[in-house]
């Protein structure tokens, strides 16, 4: 037996838990009854409890989307729909359910209609070729916002995406 810790088959090692400052989801899937999943998002970790519940983790300052849905017998009870900045270490945040810490919540829609427009506007970006994490965030909030007020939400544009980088350049 050696003491060299267990690796992976591309060569890291295995890790026992999360990294510091790592924001946890819970994530529940039980047919026709629980479905907590992420639509977007880099998972920095992930650890699966049984076939039906696992933790997945994001590093600091990444974006993800969190959906929420639960069913009983007389139908649909919940549906919510959250776009969450992860958050630094000793940096403000929201709480939500099933989210450690918590976040700084960029959307957050219940119902499923409003819900099914997010994962459009979603879709929208994903067909511009971007991955929906790396956008600008004040996109999220505008779709929010605009979703919220019962307004179509304006499309995400290459430019804007342009704008967005250029403006990351600037920020240290």
């Amino acid at each position: 037996m050696t003491m060299k810790p267990a690796r992976r088959a591309h060569g890291r090692p295995l890790t026992d838990g999360p990294a510091p400052g790592i924001t946890l989801v819970e994530l529940t899937f039980e047919k026709r009854k629980i479905e907590h999943w992420i639509r977007f998002g880099r998972k920095s970790y992930e650890k699966i409890l049984d076939r039906r519940r696992s933790i997945v983790g994001f590093a600091p300052n990444s974006v993800f989307a969190f959906v929420r849905w639960a069913a009983n017998d007389f139908g649909t009870v919940i549906s919510r729909m959250d776009i969450v900045r992860a958050v630094r270490r000793g940096e403000p945040f929201q709480t939500l359910p099933f989210v450690r810490p918590g976040g700084d919540i960029l959307l957050r829609l219940d119902s499923w209609p409003k819900v099914q427009r997010a994962l459009a506007a979603i879709d929208a970006v994903e067909t511009l070729g971007l991955d929906p994490a790396e956008i600008s965030p004040d996109h999220w909030r505008h779709v929010h916002n605009r979703l919220s007020a019962g307004l179509e939400a304006f499309a995400y544009t290459p430019e804007r995406h342009a704008a967005w980088l250029r403006r990351q350049r600037l920020d240290p």
